[in-house]
């Protein structure tokens, strides 16, 4: 049952890209794909049906759909340089994370910290917030929490906090 909802997140992703962006089906169809991708989680725990797989897919769902919401937003956003720097910055951050994970563990680490669920939390809103609170303020904000969790990240990672994956 995750898996299908997993999959039916992909179908939801990829029909973002025909609705026009910010429009009220934009919005529907982004919340379902987002909704869905908590719901795939709690019922693949809940029927114990978590597999490798079924990990694997959800990733592969998730980077589709951050994808196509990319791909929608960012060519109707007037984004300051300031603020592409320091997400650039934060990326680095997590390129060196994932490569000390790799370094010291000899296998991916991802970190399931509260910091990077609020981060994605955060990001996950922005979109819905875009028309009621100036991106000046949000983007201060969620960069400002995402900063800390790659840095919480990384040393999770050092001390081995790190889940394998």
């Amino acid at each position: 049952m995750a898996n299908v909802i997993t999959g039916l997140r992909i179908l939801v992703s990829v029909a973002l890209l025909f609705c026009p962006v910010f429009s009220p089906i934009f919005y529907v169809m982004y919340l379902i794909a987002g909704l869905s991708d908590m719901a795939d989680g709690i019922i693949a725990r809940k029927t114990n049906s978590v597999s490798e797989f079924g990990s694997r897919f959800d990733g592969v769902a998730d980077f589709i759909f951050v994808v196509v919401c990319l791909m929608k937003i960012l060519p109707v956003m007037d984004i300051p340089i300031w603020l592409y720097v320091w997400t650039a910055l934060i990326f680095f951050v997590k390129i060196i994370n994932i490569i000390s994970g790799v370094a010291r563990q000899k296998r991916l680490v991802a970190v399931h910290s509260t910091m990077n669920k609020v981060t994605g939390v955060l990001l996950f809103v922005l979109p819905l917030t875009l028309s009621i609170v100036p991106l000046i303020y949000t983007g201060i904000s969620i960069c400002t929490v995402a900063t800390f969790a790659a840095i919480q990240e990384g040393y999770f990672i050092g001390i081995g906090k790190g889940n394998k994956t």
